[in-house]
């Protein structure tokens, strides 16, 4: 059996993940001992490493802990996790592509601020200079507009 501080180091997880976990419900295997402290048997330790790999994911504690009550009653859930693993990839992949695109926006901006860097263009990137002008971003148009007493 081991202790919180010896699964840590074993799985890699930090004490306080352990911890969180187990409270979560994610290691159905966990022991207490007659002080109440957390003993992990080696299938315990099969449930961390198993919660790690979903968490590195990307995956919701909500969706890890269905996943592993679906585990729990066997061969009869394959569709279901599998489904489950359909859905969080079909997330992820609509994620990777949102941050696709704010690395495109941002690579963007660097260009923009080599212009304004190299005297090419006024620095349009400043608020504080929007009164002055109209400026187009991308897809956004800035316009100074007069405050209203």
């Amino acid at each position: 059996m081991y202790t919180v501080k010896e699964a840590s180091s074993i799985t890699g997880l930090t004490e306080h993940a352990i911890r969180f976990y187990t409270d979560k419900g994610l290691v159905p295997t966990i022991k207490r001992n007659e002080h109440n402290v957390r003993l992990f048997d080696e299938m315990s330790i099969n449930w961390l490493h198993g919660v790690r790999c979903l968490k590195q994911s990307g995956m919701p504690i909500e969706s890890i802990k269905r996943y592993i009550d679906l585990c729990l009653q066997g061969e009869a859930t394959l569709f279901e996790r599998s489904e489950i693993m359909r859905q969080h990839g079909e997330f992820a992949r609509a994620q990777l592509e949102e941050a696709k695109r704010h690395v495109r926006h941002l690579e963007e901006k660097v260009k923009l601020y080599e212009e304004i860097s190299a005297g090419r263009q006024p620095d349009t990137m400043n608020p504080g200079n929007w009164e002055e002008m109209q400026v187009m971003h991308g897809d956004v148009f800035y316009k100074a507009t007069s405050p209203t007493t």
